[in-house]
């Protein structure tokens, strides 16, 4: 086994637990149910009749894991098995498929496809503040992916591909938005809730960055169509090369992506381009990472492209 695999949250099914103990709950047990902290009136059930790491809440009466109002609850795959997942995930840089992951892992293909679909879930980032400030440089561009449902494929043109709109931070962070459509009033919302108004703006020319743009500290921007690709600083390499990770893993391990899970995968993407190694971010911290994002969040089977939050 690598030695990056010999981890004990990966193999001892008490250690895995204590680790998402310990991610949960920081400042000790919290019932899910009621919101009581009070240690004195949480008691843990140590009985051999009951499973491992049950709480008993003296406010509420009720039980819980550590797993109660996250994306692990009612899950009856060991805890070991979601740890190694979430490591595998995490550290695959165009991501890792189903197929694969379930026949690494022992257990069967439903399960595991929807495995990911929780872990991803686990990745997606919430009420964020807005990137850049004061000197940074944010570039925004766009991509067209898969196919629109309900809509025949062209011979030429993106009207029936799904768009995703990326802000990356260059030297930070990425976020990525399945949009409807490249009109201003789908772009400049999340634009203006996304960026900080002191940052620096990188674009290329399209027309609905340009009145956008003047809402920012600067806005300069390079023209594809003449073959110019940068100027200096004037650039947006940094998300194109987003982009070329991200296509590659959807074409060449995923494959294919249907439009009502599309938000997903990009928060997956997003995740492990924010979190990466170049940043000082290693495997053993992202993991981690994605443990801390499964608290207040639920997926169902009939219904995993809804998070209940």
């Amino acid at each position: 086994m690598p030695a990056n695999l010999q981890d004990p949250r990966f193999t001892d099914e008490t250690a895995a637990r204590k680790a998402l103990e310990d991610v949960v709950w920081p400042n000790g047990p919290t019932c899910p149910h009621c919101g009581n902290a009070d240690a004195s009136k949480i008691a843990k059930l140590t009985t051999k009749s009951v499973r491992p790491g049950l709480h008993y809440c003296d406010e509420c009466k009720g039980q819980f894991t550590a797993t109660v109002g996250t994306v692990f609850e009612r899950s009856k795959l060991p805890l070991t098995k979601w740890w190694l997942a979430m490591h595998l995930i995490g550290s695959s840089k165009k991501g890792i498929s189903s197929h694969q992951l379930h026949r690494m892992l022992g257990i069967s293909y439903k399960s595991t496809w929807f495995m990911m679909h929780r872990i991803r879930a686990a990745m997606q980032t919430i009420g964020l503040p807005p990137m850049g400030g004061p000197g940074s440089i944010v570039e925004v561009d766009e991509t067209f992916i898969g196919r629109v449902e309900g809509v025949p494929k062209q011979r030429s043109g993106s009207a029936h591909k799904n768009i995703v709109l990326t802000l990356v931070e260059r030297g930070g962070s990425a976020r990525s938005f399945h949009i409807d459509s490249t009109r201003r009033v789908d772009v400049e919302g999340i634009m203006r809730a996304s960026i900080n108004k002191e940052s620096k703006l990188m674009t290329d020319e399209a027309r609905h960055y340009k009145a956008i743009g003047r809402e920012f500290a600067s806005h300069e921007s390079v023209n594809h169509h003449e073959e110019e690709y940068g100027r200096g600083i004037v650039h947006t390499n940094t998300v194109e090369n987003f982009y070329s990770v991200f296509k590659r893993g959807m074409k060449g391990v995923y494959q294919h992506c249907s439009e009502k899970h599309l938000h997903r995968y990009v928060a997956e993407f997003d995740f492990r381009y924010s979190n990466r190694s170049s940043i000082g971010i290693d495997d053993a911290e992202r993991v981690t990472k994605i443990a801390a994002g499964i608290p207040g969040k639920r997926l169902t089977y009939r219904r995993p492209n809804e998070t209940r939050l």
